[in-house]
């Protein structure tokens, strides 16, 4: 880690995330910690800073969106072990891995664990802070898609047996009448089912609907007679 860059240019020091963000820190060295902590909250990042990774695995995080600057080399559980336990556990916080001694090998195992960089010290201070940036970013993205979903489930669940399956024909392209005859119902029957359906699914539109049922994992296929 080197001393801020004294550069004009407009970089992530004026390009905070929108909204609040959260940067874990885990490393043994007390200074580089402290000297990592003081980097982002300058920039105005909130910082939650570990001296080990049980440390933070025993820790209650906070529900945000966040990243994770993570040290290597650690005692007891090291960096790359931390990075295969979120995994276990569903905790998807982006990391950044931070060494003074990487390898091919190493690097090769971070990043195809899901790491989003891997910086070798000495590195500037502005790189860091370009990579923290994309990280956060990275993680509130997942968490508006993740809950835009759960929104949607939910709407799907209200739906009634027949209505889930008038829209899984109406989404996999089926006119009324198709539907009808399908299921082994009125034409006018489906017509009220498929109104119902668009209503409870707040769905403006046709191409509403069909965007709503990929990220439910409705797939366009016929399901058997409801």
């Amino acid at each position: 880690m080197t001393g801020r860059s004294q550069s004009s240019r407009r970089g992530p020091q004026a390009e905070k995330p929108a909204g609040s963000a959260l940067v874990f820190v885990i490393d043994d060295d007390v200074s580089m910690r402290r000297s990592l902590a003081n980097l982002f909250r300058s920039v105005g990042l909130d910082v939650i800073a570990f001296g080990s990774a049980q440390e933070m695995l025993q820790a209650s995080l906070p529900d945000v969106a966040s990243c994770l600057v993570l040290d290597v080399r650690l005692p007891g559980l090291s960096g790359l072990e931390l990075q295969t336990e979120l995994a276990k556990l569903n905790l998807r916080i982006p990391i950044i891995f931070i060494t003074g001694h990487g390898d091919i090998p190493m690097t090769v195992k971070a990043m195809k664990g899901g790491a989003v960089d891997f910086l070798t010290k000495p590195f500037r201070d502005q790189e860091l802070l370009d990579a923290v940036v994309a990280a956060t970013e990275r993680d509130r993205k997942r968490r508006e898609v993740e809950k835009a979903v759960a929104s949607l489930q939910s709407s799907f669940e209200t739906l009634s047996p027949r209505e889930q399956a008038v829209m899984k024909l109406v989404t996999a392209g089926l006119m009324n009448k198709q539907i009808a005859a399908e299921l082994g119902l009125a034409e006018i029957t489906i017509k009220i089912y498929r109104g119902q359906v668009m209503k409870k699914m707040g769905a403006r539109s046709l191409a509403d609907l069909i965007r709503m049922a990929e990220p439910l994992g409705i797939r366009p296929n016929r399901p058997e007679q409801a």
